[in-house]
């Protein structure tokens, strides 16, 4: 049996939209060249959709390994021309992966900050010296020196 806990409903429409685990995912069929990608079934709202479906690999044509080199060289900081020219891909295709990660990393972050504990002591408790002492306010850089006069 495959583990579908990590998916969930690509529907909008579903009541169990974004519930990851939820039960209500079943595999259909499978896709691609070697029947390697699965077709995934909501029981809920009856809807098919592939498990790539919402990632960067969506309607991706270059193997997965190569996107995520294009992708590490990113990361890394690279410039798109370099990346380009280290992976030997149009700047083009890297300007469009890179726009598909970003959005796709925007949409987790948004996730995963809705799920974060908040912090108790609030921003003012966050302004600690060294050991749990106060920080004292900070001086002028003029305030300690001799006018001349």
């Amino acid at each position: 049996m495959d583990d579908l806990s990590r998916f969930c409903c690509q529907n909008q429409k579903c009541s169990d939209y974004g519930k990851r685990g939820a039960g209500n995912l079943t595999v259909s069929d499978w896709y691609g060249k070697n029947k390697e990608k699965r077709i995934l079934y909501c029981r809920t709202c009856k809807r098919r959709f592939s498990e790539r479906k919402g990632t960067v690999f969506f309607y991706s044509q270059m193997p997965e390994a190569e996107v995520v080199e294009l992708l590490s060289h990113i990361q890394e900081g690279c410039g798109v021309r370099k990346t380009a020219r280290l992976t030997g891909h149009d700047r083009n295709t890297v300007s469009r992966y890179s726009r598909l990660a970003g959005k796709h990393a925007k949409t987790l972050h948004d996730e995963l900050v809705a799920f974060s504990p908040s912090d108790a002591r609030g921003a003012t408790g966050r302004k600690m010296g060294i050991r749990g002492q106060k920080a004292s306010p900070l001086r002028s850089r003029l305030a300690g020196r001799r006018q001349a006069g």
